[in-house]
């Protein structure tokens, strides 16, 4: 069988094949490359995500240290102690007077 006596057809098909071969090389590869781009993509944002997490915890630490000093925390604490207490005993006097609680 000479490839002349083919029908145009049949000759159009035979060259078709090896270019769609070519075709599914070239997208596959490009699919491959993507994928690998992806994945890299992925581990970039996620080291980016775990860097700022890191660095926020790290700020509110640092805030928790110094925004407040200690000593003005048990300052107001000791305060609001006081005036607790003062409460506590006018409402047992107004208790003890007959004018609360009847």
């Amino acid at each position: 069988m000479n490839i002349l006596e083919l029908e145009p057809h049949m000759l159009l098909r035979l060259a078709e094949a090896p270019v769609s071969v070519l075709l599914l090389w070239l997208v596959l590869g490009i699919k491959r490359d993507l994928d690998q781009r992806i994945e890299h993509g992925d581990r970039r944002e996620m080291d980016g995500l775990a860097r700022t997490r890191q660095e926020l915890t790290d700020f509110k630490l640092e805030v928790a240290r110094t925004y407040v000093p200690l000593s003005l925390i048990r300052d107001v604490d000791q305060r609001l102690t006081e005036q607790l207490l003062r409460i506590e005993e006018k409402l047992e006097d107004l208790r003890r007077d007959g004018g609360f609680g009847r």
